[in-house]
């Protein structure tokens, strides 16, 4: 059995391995409801802004702080800190195993939130909720794809559908994977933290995501957008 580390993988590697073939990049309205947000919740963002740009403009912001300074306050924000939802952190393993090939595809996951109240009900399609995968300040969103994807990817054994998101604290950007065959995942546009209506957008776009899973929607195109598989 040979073990590769999923983030030592690149885009190519990923799509050789698990057969996963790249859309054409996709638009929210086409998959989330996105609701005006309140004015204490744009106070919010603005203030996570401020905050992050404090801790940016000496130089480089490392992972954990990127975590703590927006990604864990846009979460409780969007409402992921409260029932049904419960978060893990960096204490789930993925193992996923490549078709046809002895090899196996390890990692672990940085940010899992789960649906407990699905996990109770034995629904599968709607256990899973947000994989987040971050990188400090200096790199590229899309140096962290390739693990996401691979992680991400080990949800379709359960759902249809999941969802990822990749930030160094500046730009997010989501991915949808889709279960068909082969495989698919589409990009959404890129989200910024300091432009003004692309950070509405994503608080928009997590609450949308929260809200979903709230209401127990399992519609294939606007429901579970899907982190980590926990194995707890």
């Amino acid at each position: 059995m040979v073990t590769l580390n999923a983030e030592k993988l690149s885009l190519q590697d990923i799509h050789r391995l698990l057969r996963l073939q790249k859309l054409p990049t996709g638009n929210y309205a086409d998959v989330l409801s996105l609701e005006p947000l309140t004015e204490y919740e744009q106070q919010e963002l603005t203030q996570i802004a401020s905050d992050f740009e404090n801790y940016l403009s000496p130089g480089k912001v490392s992972e954990g702080l990127v975590k703590v300074l927006t990604v864990y306050p846009l979460l409780r924000l969007a409402g992921f800190y409260r029932y049904p939802f419960e978060l893990n952190l960096e204490e789930t393993i993925a193992r996923i195993s490549v078709v046809d090939e002895d090899t196996e595809i390890t990692g672990r996951f940085d940010i899992l939130a789960i649906n407990r109240e699905a996990e109770r009900n034995g629904q599968r399609e709607a256990f899973w909720v947000l994989v987040i995968e971050a990188k400090n300040s200096s790199i590229a969103v899309n140096a962290a794809l390739p693990p996401l994807l691979a992680y991400a990817y080990e949800g379709l054994d359960d759902q249809n559908l999941v969802w990822g998101l990749v930030t160094n604290g500046v730009n997010y950007q989501f991915v949808r994977l889709q279960r068909e065959e082969p495989p698919t995942y589409q990009p959404l546009p890129t989200l910024h933290l300091f432009e003004r209506d692309r950070a509405l957008q994503l608080l928009q776009a997590l609450k949308a995501i929260c809200k979903l899973q709230r209401n127990g929607s399992s519609d294939s195109l606007k429901s579970t957008i899907c982190n980590l598989k926990s194995k707890i």
